[in-house]
């Protein structure tokens, strides 16, 4: 089965269903098999489900049993993934990462799917398990208080980054064929550039968030990690859709492409488009990268920890690498000095969410907070201490004051504080692709290589990285995605970031297609099942 089921993409699995080579439940088993096996090292998955996985995928093999000739698959039936843990599953702890929502007797156990765990399930998908995360997603680092340090799957003493380093380490490693990440400044795309896998962040409204516990609601979003660009569109096709439970998802079925996306990827995609690099992500000084982020000019912004990170020469050399790659597939790029400067950078900060952050996690303990605690004063009130301010809107996690906590729509000040700044962002990035005639840009998905979390960082602060400068997107709502883009000589991946127009996901998947088809730059880890030092937790 190895040779089978390494590196499978989703239409290889289902023909091999269709051709009765394999059962779900003997695919369900190989992944299960390979999670015992590889997992005790990199520390990927945080939570694992054989009972719940293995009898759906019985359920599914009787279920083709009845049906005979006439069956018909769903688009992920008897797919095995890997969901991020604060993404609720029905009957199982959204541990959030946090320690907090693990306390005996005081579990987060939620009583209802996700919005896209539903739909997942639907389209057949088998779920194997949760993935590790650093608490509340507030990280670039992949450390858990819920379960410790996920390893980079191509050398476990490097960091995989985070704050979807659980999911991105486990789809690389083929611990699992797909997973889910969710992305508030850049979760998902940064480790994706770690570990030569494929992440897309949607269109902020294509896929709702309801059901995932906040960072900051306004910022966060959800989308599918992968290894190739097709089972990315066949996932990110599954998940997108219309919810109720997240008002920014009303309307969304008229403003996106056609599906289904598979139909955008076309090889000579890349020819005769243009795309530019951003001057703030190109120009920062390499010197101003460490391994642990500068103090911030706005504490606690998300992003806010990337701000005027350096761009390391070996970075810069794969990146102009990858820019010779587009241009040798037909695309034109433009490097200018005023191609979206730094100070496009200081209007995307200045869109301001965390008055609202509470507002966030009060309505997901609501609707999928566990009967103990439907609210942050219920939560205290249970366990005998609070949620920390990182989630609520206290000082949060780079310090400062707390901020006054409103309601986002009953606030005189939200159009001044997040709807205008964001409108006036996203004009000035739309501005820019009209000025220069621009498809798209692209950029590294991050400053820098994974670093390794095993040594004393350079100020002598623990780990928190490998960065990026890519929060700006969550700021302004458009979609992105990454693509693997070769390899430091030290054998780590490096990854590159296209990003375009809101609601053009069809068009963006057919980019990273082309790019991918063109270079072929993906290779997988060679994995390690000896057990990791008792030291390195």
């Amino acid at each position: 089965m190895d040779r089978d089921l390494l590196e499978v993409t989703v239409p290889k699995l289902e023909g091999y269903y269709a051709s009765h080579r394999y059962t779900a439940v003997e695919v369900t088993h190989w992944y299960l098999d390979r999670i015992a096996r590889y997992n005790p090292r990199y520390k990927a998955i945080v939570y694992v489900d054989p009972d719940g996985a293995l009898s759906t995928a019985a359920a599914e093999d009787e279920a083709a049993r009845r049906g005979g000739k006439a069956f018909v698959r769903g688009p992920l039936w008897g797919v095995p993934l890997v969901v991020k843990s604060n993404t609720s599953i029905r009957g199982m702890v959204t541990n959030d990462g946090w320690k907090g929502f693990l306390i005996p007797g005081h579990e987060l156990v939620s009583p209802h799917d996700a919005a896209v765990v539903k739909r997942l399930r639907a389209a057949g998908a088998i779920v194997l398990g949760q993935t590790n995360m650093p608490d509340f997603a507030a990280s670039d680092t992949n450390k858990s208080t819920a379960y410790g340090r996920t390893g980079n799957a191509y050398d476990a003493r490097f960091s995989p980054g985070g704050s979807s380093g659980g999911t991105v380490t486990a789809v690389t490693a083929n611990l699992a064929l797909l997973g889910t990440g969710t992305d508030t400044a850049n979760s998902i795309r940064m480790p994706s550039g770690t570990s030569a896998v494929v992440g897309v962040l949607p269109t902020r409204g294509l896929v709702s968030i309801a059901g995932i516990a906040p960072l900051d609601w306004l910022l966060d979003n959800t989308g599918p990690i992968a290894r190739d660009v097709t089972d990315a569109a066949i996932v990110l096709g599954v998940m997108a859709g219309e919810d109720a439970g997240d008002f920014r998802t009303k309307g969304s079925a008229s403003k996106a492409q056609a599906g289904p996306y598979t139909n955008y990827l076309k090889a000579d995609a890349l020819k005769g488009k243009r795309f530019g690099v951003p001057a703030f992500i190109l120009n920062a000084a390499a010197a101003q990268t460490p391994a642990t982020p500068p103090t911030p000019a706005a504490p606690d912004a998300p992003n806010a920890r990337a701000r005027n990170l350096g761009l390391r020469p070996e970075t810069r050399e794969l990146f102009m690498k990858a820019l010779d790659d587009l241009r040798a597939a037909g695309a034109t790029v433009l490097i200018e000095e005023d191609l979206l400067p730094e100070s496009f950078s200081r209007l995307a900060q200045a869109v301001n969410t965390r008055a609202y952050r509470k507002e966030g996690m009060e309505n997901f303990l609501r609707d999928f907070g566990p009967p103990q605690y439907r609210s942050a004063a219920d939560y205290e009130k249970a366990t005998g201490s609070p949620l920390p301010g990182t989630v609520i809107g206290g000082s949060g996690r780079q310090g400062g004051a707390p901020v006054a906590q409103r309601q986002l729509e009953a606030d005189p000040e939200a159009e001044a504080n997040f709807w205008e700044p964001q409108k006036t962002a996203l004009a000035a990035f739309n501005a820019a692709l009209e000025k220069y005639r621009l498809d798209g840009l692209v950029y590294p998905a991050l400053q820098m290589p994974p670093n390794d979390e095993t040594i004393p960082q350079p100020d002598g602060r623990p780990s928190s990285g490998p960065h990026s400068s890519t929060g700006w997107v969550n700021k302004i709502g458009v979609p992105a995605a990454v693509v693997p883009c070769g390899f430091y000589a030290n054998g780590l991946p490096f990854g590159m970031e296209f990003s375009t127009r809101q609601w053009q996901e069809g068009t963006l998947l057919g980019w990273v297609y082309a790019y991918e088809q063109a270079t072929n730059h993906r290779q997988p880890p060679v994995l390690v099942d000896a057990p990791r030092p008792a030291e390195d937790k």
